[in-house]
């Protein structure tokens, strides 16, 4: 594996939302002079060697993916931090690496190493006919950074990212390398683990732990991943009146009598935005269609803003600037009116429709999930405290997903609601956060935190969104990891969180 020190001791997130300071960080790459799964099993002997060399030197380390998150839980101050991104080795599982009890399909499934982009893994899944089964709204994620932090796309039936890997291969410590997978779920023959000169480890809850566990749980090296054939999306954005019938929508999923563009067919995404100063003319209500795939489709096209169908307010919303009171409505409308134009029937593949890796200036952006019951009750807090709080410089987002196995996935009620407040970068967009969580806490409106976005987390929140889950989640981290592994492996958020117990 090729190290190279980039001799600084400071590091900013993409947004651009903080800086830590740092011991040093380093780009790692794979030895171009090898083949794929040499030089993938050289990184591994060279990573261990770096747990070990931070270990002896009592160095917190931390593999950074693409640095999407607005918190910190990508960093560890005065620490070691190792850009991942080269390290982008793709494999093809043979069936002689598959048990023969696997239910999916083999030529599905492809081994993807820690840095691999989304992007970079549509592009390489495509000419294959396969593709991703979601992403998050913009694909410049790492595969694992996206796993970890629980990005969720909005997949209606599908799950979010972590909900198709089915294998992980994991450096726990200096003289330790596992491949982990779940028991009830047995996916790899002996031949593969022999490949990766590695021990297998089946575990459900060690598994679904490890999944959403921001860079904790060791060095998450390589993921095992089910795809699905190339299919195409079918989409379509209108302004729909935030009526009794859309209320509906939101808050059952039942599409049986819905007035959606391919009448009561369940769609493959279904999302809302509501601008709170331009109500009279309705909700932006998005919905993607699955369809077979074709080559004789016309690719969908950006608007003039560069804005395509599957880009979410954090490509836009930075154009945003804190204002006077009065003057919000009108820059927040005069925004989305070149932003947000209706489309019909516009197609493309996933990786075509979720592209956008194009950010425009500062952002703060926070995500909460909620149950579906809840959806109408908290749109009418946000409406109310955009009066006593407000006002907002942003919108308010709503998107919809199924229940994750992740142990701490954000993504934890029957179907999520997922409610993103995107807003202009302020103090004020801090305080108006503060003030609706309080306010669903006052309510007792259940409610989980995105863990890669603005939130206000701690100990005592997490122990009543997670309750059992996040002592397990502790208990099956200490079972992975030795006392080194666990020292070194451990950031400010996660201690700030009081996730880092030795139990």
């Amino acid at each position: 594996m090729k190290i190279v020190s980039m001799g600084q001791q400071q590091w900013q997130n993409k947004h651009e939302i903080f800086t830590e300071n740092i011991k040093e960080l380093y780009i790692a790459g794979n030895d171009p002079d090898m083949g794929a799964l040499d030089s993938y099993n050289d990184a591994t002997i060279a990573l261990q060697k770096m747990i070990g060399d931070a270990i002896q030197a009592g160095t917190p380390f931390r593999s950074l993916g693409a640095g999407w998150s607005w918190t910190k839980i990508a960093t560890c101050k005065d620490g070691i931090m190792l850009d991942t991104k080269q390290l982008n080795t793709t494999l093809t599982l043979t069936r002689q690496s598959v048990k023969k009890s696997y239910k999916g399909d083999i030529n599905n499934l492809i081994f993807a190493q820690c840095g691999n982009g989304v992007w970079e893994l549509s592009r390489d899944l495509r000419p294959e006919g396969l593709s991703l089964k979601t992403s998050g709204a913009s694909n410049g994620q790492t595969i694992v950074g996206a796993m970890s932090t629980g990005a969720h796309g909005s997949s209606i039936d599908v799950g979010a990212v972590q909900d198709y890997v089915v294998g992980m291969h994991i450096i726990t410590g200096p003289d330790k390398h596992v491949w982990l997978e779940r028991k009830s779920a047995p996916v790899v023959t002996q031949s593969f683990l022999n490949k990766l000169n590695t021990t297998l480890v089946q575990d459900d809850d060690l598994f679904n732990c490890a999944l959403v566990s921001f860079g904790s749980f060791g060095f998450i090296h390589g993921v095992l991943l089910e795809t699905e054939p190339l299919f195409l999306l079918e989409t379509y954005m209108r302004r729909m009146p935030h009526d009794d019938t859309l209320k509906g929508l939101m808050s059952t999923l039942d599409f049986s009598n819905a007035a959606l563009p391919c009448g009561n067919e369940r769609p493959f995404h279904f999302s809302v935005v509501l601008n709170p100063y331009d109500m009279d003319n309705g909700a932006y209500v998005f919905t993607f269609y699955k369809r077979p795939y074709r080559t004789d489709y016309v690719k969908t096209a950006s608007n003039a803003d560069g804005i395509g169908p599957g880009d979410d307010a954090p490509c836009f919303i930075g154009k945003l600037t804190s204002a006077v009171p009065a003057l919000v409505p009108v820059i927040v409308n005069k925004l989305l009116a070149g932003v947000y134009q209706p489309y019909e029937k516009q197609y493309g593949t996933f990786a075509e429709i979720f592209s956008n890796t194009t950010l425009h200036g500062k952002l703060l952006s926070a995500a909460i999930g909620i149950p579906l019951n809840q959806v109408n009750r908290v749109t009418e807090i946000l409406f109310e405290m955009n009066k006593t709080h407000g006002p907002f410089v942003g919108l308010f987002a709503y998107r919809f997903i199924k229940k994750s196995k992740a142990t701490l996935a954000f993504t934890r009620f029957d179907y999520t609601c997922i409610l993103e407040l995107d807003a202009a970068f302020s103090d004020d967009t801090k305080s108006f956060y503060t003030a609706v969580w309080q306010r669903l806490e006052d309510e007792g409106i259940p409610f989980t935190f995105h863990w890669g976005k603005m939130n206000e987390l701690n100990g005592d929140r997490i122990a009543k969104m997670y309750g059992d889950n996040a002592i397990t989640w502790m208990k099956c981290r200490n079972k992975l990891l030795g006392a080194g592994s666990l020292k070194v492996f451990t950031n400010p958020l996660l201690t700030e969180w009081g996730l880092d117990q030795v139990m």
